[in-house]
């Protein structure tokens, strides 16, 4: 029988020949990638890993897609008052880059925040009257008001966030963690995905390439649990054939793969068999886990009855609790709709009304359970919105920025009832402690006990990262 190897893995395997070994002992170091394959057969995370001890043993991500108003939400500008409907002055604008969508615009009038704020718990944290459950966990979280990006329209932006580059084709943040740091549990995914119910009817598209794993094996994406239907798709035997019948179907599968991945030589299929076998594993550990009947009514009663609306942000909350409780590594919550290029004043209410109280709720959950000091938990967008008027004042909407925007992170190695950094009096440039998207990414991988210049894997001869050749661990987040 022939022995023949796909392109890629032949060229994989010379990569790591001798020339490779004589680079390294001229370099006198060791390439950080060197126990990639433990990862890669065993899911138990690469050896050496976490570099240091870790504050957090795990993430809860809820990502706002369409990008919230950090004026509207978390950033207080009292100075915006005397300055509402004048003119954003050119020497705060300087020159900046634009969408198409206001670039053509004549005037930039500056719209204050027709919400009300207040300081909440005893840290005085200034919140938006549309975040009266956030409020009540102030003293628990850190609100980072100097966010920065690059990008300036959606899918770039989201994607950055989602994998450190603009450009599709990078492993996501969970694939990441999922190659690095392994799971915690045989029964799901090291990385579950969990998108909210749509109620909006212009909210941005989400691509299952925003949880996928890049240039990394299949096997560290995103697994996408469903709202309606099945959980997870095809995870239901078309048969009724019992376990014993479906054991020795799934064990004579992996036989005839071993023989493949013998003649070929792709990791790929090391990949398939391992799914097959969490596949096989989840079809008891799903339907438990999707069962909320063993969920007491002072549950629901913290979340609001939306937790017992499948696909509902609450819900989806509560799903990542009881995911971090069975040892899930990444869970990300992905809540559309926050693009408010008209009529702010009608859309945002209803947007933070929607997660407001399941997000404060799974803080206090978390905290109540004893899980909170160990799971890292972010609220974050893709970027921010303008101070000014995108069309008619009167209706106004809020345009994309870059260039300035808030998120808040709880638990996990997270200063609490903290704010860091600070924008300028126009809420439109940073004025202090600036954070990059690669600083973002760098710190949080610090919670989890991870130096992000040494989490790496090869490909196509170079060495890449999360970071890529950027980002620094913003130390004055961390407690």
């Amino acid at each position: 029988m022939t022995n023949s190897l796909s392109r890629r893995a032949l060229l994989e395997r010379a990569s790591r020949g001798l020339s490779s070994v004589a680079l390294a002992g001229l370099l006198n170091r060791d390439f950080p990638h060197a126990n990639a394959e433990d990862s890669l057969t065993s899911g138990s995370g690469l050896n050496g890993l976490p570099h240091f001890a870790p504050k957090a043993k795990r993430v809860i991500y809820m990502l706002q897609s369409g990008a919230p108003s950090q004026i509207d939400l978390f950033d207080h500008k009292p100075s915006l008052k005397k300055l509402h409907l004048s003119e954003l002055p050119e020497s705060v604008r300087q020159s900046q880059r634009l969408t198409g969508m206001t670039a053509g615009q004549k005037q930039f009038p500056i719209i204050r925040s027709p919400w009300k704020f207040q300081q909440h718990g005893d840290s005085g944290l200034w919140l938006s009257e549309l975040l009266p459950h956030l409020g009540s966990v102030a003293d628990d979280i850190c609100v980072v008001k100097s966010m920065h990006t690059e990008a300036i329209n959606h899918d770039p932006a989201i994607t950055f966030f989602q994998s450190g580059n603009q450009q599709p084709g990078r492993p996501s943040i969970g694939a990441w963690l999922s190659y690095g740091l392994g799971s915690e549990t045989e029964n799901l995914p090291a990385f579950v995905v969990l998108l909210t119910n749509n109620t909006f009817f212009q909210a941005q598209p989400l691509y299952d390439r925003l949880w996928g794993s890049g240039f990394l094996p299949s096997k560290f994406q995103g697994a996408k649990f469903r709202s309606t239907g099945d959980p997870v798709l095809y995870l239901k035997d078309p048969l009724d054939a019992d376990q014993s019948v479906r054991r020795e179907r799934l064990d004579r599968l992996t036989a005839l793969n071993r023989i493949q991945s013998e003649q070929v030589g792709d990791p790929e299929i090391e990949s398939r068999i391992s799914q097959y076998e969490m596949a096989f594993r989840m079809q008891t550990s799903v339907p438990d886990l999707t069962d909320l009947s063993d969920e007491p009514e002072s549950t629901f009663e913290l979340y609001g009855n939306e937790a017992k609306v499948p696909g509902s942000h609450a819900a989806n909350c509560l799903l990542a609790r009881r995911l971090a409780q069975r040892g899930v590594r990444f869970i990300q919550v992905f809540h559309r709709g926050w693009d408010h290029h008209s009529n702010v004043q009608k859309h945002l209410p209803t947007l933070a009304r929607e997660t407001d109280q399941g997000s404060a709720a799974l803080i206090k959950d978390l905290k109540q359970r004893g899980m909170l000091d160990d799971t890292l938990v972010i609220w974050a967008g893709e970027f921010g919105r303008t101070v000014y008027s995108q069309g008619n004042p009167n209706s106004f909407g809020r345009d994309h920025h870059p260039r300035c925007f808030s998120i808040w992170m709880a638990g996990g190695g997270v200063k609490a009832g903290h704010t860091y950094g600070e924008t300028d009096d126009f809420c439109y440039n940073i004025a202090n402690n600036p954070v990059h998207v690669h600083d973002f990414h760098a710190t949080m991988l610090h919670c989890l006990g991870i130096d992000h210049k040494r989490l790496t894997y090869r490909f196509q001869g170079r060495d890449y990262r999360l970071t890529d050749v950027h980002g620094k661990v913003v130390t004055g987040i961390l407690s």
